[in-house]
């Protein structure tokens, strides 16, 4: 199995509406790649100082089913629409479990 983790950091300015654009289409991504195992996402609680503002954890059977959903035109679709303009920062790791 292989855990996909993305940590974000918006940018300041970031509105409610484009907050909320990146959880509806992390949901519309479930139901569109079939190869996501399993996906939670959502932001950060504000507990700690220093953390990122937003965090994805999805699952895959495969490395080829993990490749899928990162190639995947709606994938790309969402982060052009959705996560670029208010992307700050991005870390990812990808693992096995």
């Amino acid at each position: 199995m292989v855990r996909h983790v993305v940590l974000f950091r918006w940018i300041d300015g970031a509105t409610d509406e484009q907050l909320q654009a990146v959880v509806d289409g992390l949901a519309e991504l479930r139901a569109a790649i079939a190869e996501i195992a399993d996906y939670r996402y959502g932001p950060d609680l504000g507990v700690d100082d220093g953390t990122a503002d937003f965090a994805v954890v999805a699952d895959f059977a495969t490395v080829a089913d993990y490749e899928t959903y990162r190639d995947h035109p709606a994938h790309r679709d969402f982060i052009a629409r959705c996560i670029a303009p208010i992307r700050r920062e991005r870390m990812a790791v990808q693992l096995e479990i």
